[in-house]
């Protein structure tokens, strides 16, 4: 087969055990996720010659493959916050291509719940003062400060309003009733939302992720593997990555993310559009995240994020079901999320999901084609993935 002309397919997905983890370290949860993944798969582990891993060891991919016995000759350890996974995933979806892997294993865990309890790590996450962040430190910019200046841009420039972004968590939570997995089930409503402590002008407590602990992994394979596997593939149709900026001062307009870049070249590439995709799973660390990653794939027009988002849309059984897990505003948001968008897309592309949260379409079947759109920093990179089954 020519190199290049190979097909890559989602074989395997897991979560490692979520939620409130006090006695494991992220080495068990990464070990745990990898193997359920492989179990998930029903391939051998001496298949895999691939691996990507980010966010723990002072060598991420040598450390963690060590600690999994593993010999990968392909590695990737690229971090770019929460869009890290998916642009791993398109990494090793064009190794395979290429004949440069086989088999990839893409791992992620992480006690961070556990480590600020524990007083192991301090609750308020820092990039550091060096290179360009010197210029604006001395004002005092938290991570949740800068994405609340960016929703109330959107607010000022289209009148974008706080009962639509605390709707988005309300659909949110409705999605998470129904997954037994789910840090938080009970039903919110938009008056919940809106009269939470303030974290940082206009996002309450509710308007912004949980934390936990929690892990994950997923496997591609190149085609040649997919008769071995132990479930249907779901093959990966199309990847666009993109980023945009360091600092706040450099970033040109605060209601455009890098998600329109990494959008339209996903969709480009899959050969479809964001109108012919049945569920969506995006990053969610605060409900500006949801709306304006909607608009940047195309879903809607610029500015019409919040009524796109409006009456139910959002839910199982809407138009467009979005972060059909509860996602990281009340399922499980453990860090860098992104992997775990990929493990429920492919879940729902499999018709797997438990009742209640499977995606169902005509005649009852499950979608066809997904999305998972991560993001990193604050608004600082974008990896869009399209994927789709037969």
């Amino acid at each position: 087969m020519t190199p290049g002309t190979r097909k890559v397919a989602v074989v395997g997905v897991a979560l490692s055990d979520c939620g409130r983890l006090d006695a494991v370290t992220p080495y068990a949860l990464h070990a745990q996720a990898a193997r359920r993944t492989l179990a998930d798969s029903g391939l051998d582990r001496s298949l895999i010659d691939g691996f990507a891993s980010a966010g723990l060891g002072t060598l991420a991919p040598v450390e963690v493959a060590e600690y999994l016995g593993l010999r990968p000759s392909w590695v990737d350890s690229t971090s770019v916050g929460g869009a890290t996974w998916e642009v791993m995933a398109a990494h090793a979806a064009d190794a395979i291509a290429q004949g440069h892997a086989e088999v990839v294993l893409l791992v992620y865990g992480s006690t961070a719940r556990a480590d600020i309890k524990a007083g192991r790590r301090t609750a308020a996450l820092s990039f550091g003062t060096r290179g360009p962040a010197q210029f604006e430190a001395p004002y005092g910019h938290t991570l949740i400060a800068k994405y609340a200046m960016a929703a109330r841009r959107h607010m000022h420039e289209y009148g974008t309003t706080l009962e639509q972004l605390a709707d988005i968590a309300v659909q949110t939570r409705a999605n998470a009733f129904h997954n037994p997995y789910a840090l938080y089930r009970s039903p919110l409503t938009v008056d919940d939302v809106l009269g939470g402590p303030m974290v940082a002008d206009p996002f309450t407590t509710l308007h912004c992720c949980v934390r936990s602990d929690g892990g994950c992994a997923v496997l591609l394979a190149a085609e040649e593997y997919v008769p071995d596997t132990a479930k249907p593939p779901v093959w990966v149709l199309g990847t666009g990555t993109a980023v945009s900026h360091a600092t706040l001062s450099a970033w040109e307009d605060f209601t455009v993310t890098p998600a329109a870049l990494s959008g339209r070249k996903a969709f480009s590439r899959a050969g479809v559009t964001p109108q012919e995709i049945e569920v969506a799973e995006l990053y969610d660390a605060f409900t500006y995240m949801t709306l304006v990653t909607l608009e940047d794939l195309g879903f809607c027009a610029k500015g019409e994020g919040g009524a796109f988002a409006a009456k139910g849309r959002l839910t199982i059984g809407g138009e467009l079901p979005v972060n059909t897990d509860g996602g990281g505003l009340s399922a499980c948001h453990p860090g860098m999320r992104g992997l775990f968008l990929l493990v429920e897309a492919v879940r729902q592309l499999r018709g797997e999901a438990e009742e209640g949260r499977q995606v169902r379409r005509a005649h009852g079947r499950p979608p066809r084609l997904a999305v998972a759109s991560g993001t990193g920093g604050w608004f600082c990179s974008s990896g869009t993935i399209v994927l789709g089954r037969e």
